[in-house]
């Protein structure tokens, strides 16, 4: 069996040289490094993940905190975090967060505690104080993704400059009669994203002098079905139809498509549509949207982590990122959904 001692011997290096190249603990040069992966490589040498945490105090796991599992979105982010946790062989232990008390108390007092992960990943959740302070006792790096958590390091997007991008190119077209599709603020989840993005719809079109119209607001779940149901309530009628809608999510845009093609309108001759997110399926639509890049944005966190782990290797905790948020890019995405008014 393909021991440490053998891929030393390959790399003309120590044996502790290996280990802190395999275990990305300690400085090591570019080109030992190269040989050293080059030798174990050659070798077929895998590193024993118990024999590795003990000799360096860490699992190579970081937990990632969810709330939801099965939505596009929170799939890319998953996507992008694992990818490029994988590349520097961490693997990704994943805790699925409901709202029930008794399941939030498992995680927190238990699973989280039981010292398998190296760092943890907060991704589009708020957490209560105790909860955070439950993290905070852990010793272990913690950033957040999709919102600010109080006292921790987040990653965020500016959700009211979203807004703002996706109204402001309806308007530059020459729209002035514009409706939105959101959430009623009684049914958004945590950090209220739907509301943030109708106070951008809503303030964009006070600075082009339009004042916002509640007939002109449809609320819906941030689905295909719950924006088709709201677009058909826009569109039905056609003394009363704007020229354009803003959809908070693209899933509900690309029911909107859908509605309005059932109702026999042109997108965009008769309707433009936009979106948010950069869905996959938006280019198979023509959707304009407002890309967020999530699966980017899972690897921004990654490698956020990957530096409060590597910041200080000889230090016995590691460091943790600045708690100042963080920005997070996005883009105006045009395509055939949009277009001037008739």
């Amino acid at each position: 069996m393909v021991g440490i001692d053998d891929v030393a011997r390959r790399a003309d290096v120590s044996t502790a040289t290996v280990s802190r190249t395999l275990s990305g603990r300690g400085i090591v040069s570019a080109a030992t490094r190269e040989r050293v992966l080059r030798a174990a490589s050659d070798l077929g040498y895998v590193v024993s993940s118990a024999a590795s945490s003990l000799a360096s105090g860490r699992t190579r796991n970081i937990g990632v905190l969810v709330p939801i599992l099965d939505r596009w979105f929170f799939s890319r982010v998953l996507t992008g975090i694992a990818a490029t946790l994988q590349r520097s062989d961490y693997d990704v232990a994943l805790y699925a967060l409901t709202s029930d008390a008794d399941e939030r108390r498992r995680v927190f007092e238990a699973s989280l505690r039981r010292q398998r992960i190296d760092g943890v990943v907060v991704v589009s959740m708020a957490l209560g104080a105790g909860e955070i302070e439950q993290l905070s006792g852990l010793g272990l790096p913690v950033i957040g993704l999709g919102g600010r958590l109080a006292g921790l390091p987040s990653l965020v997007v500016d959700e009211i400059a979203v807004a703002r991008c996706a109204t402001q190119h309806l308007l530059d077209l020459g729209h002035r009669d514009i409706a939105h599709i959101g959430l009623r603020p009684q049914f958004e989840g945590d950090f209220h994203i739907p509301s943030q993005r109708r106070r951008g719809f809503e303030a964009a079109l006070s600075d082009a002098g339009l004042a916002p119209r509640d007939d002109r607001f449809a609320a819906a779940d941030f689905t295909m079905a719950g924006g088709h149901d709201a677009a058909t309530r826009l569109l039905r009628d056609a003394a009363s139809r704007p020229t354009a809608i803003f959809a908070a999510s693209d899933e509900m845009a690309i029911g909107a498509l859908l509605a309005a093609r059932e109702l026999g309108l042109s997108v965009p001759g008769d309707v433009s549509i936009i979106g948010v997110d950069g869905h996959d399926l938006g280019a198979f639509f023509g959707l304009t949207t407002v890309d967020q890049f999530p699966s980017r944005q899972g690897e921004r966190v990654a490698a956020a982590m990957l530096d409060a782990l590597h910041a200080d290797t000889a230090a016995a905790a590691p460091a943790q990122p600045p708690e100042q948020p963080a920005g997070l890019e996005f883009a105006l995405v045009a395509r055939s959904s949009t277009a001037p008014p008739a």
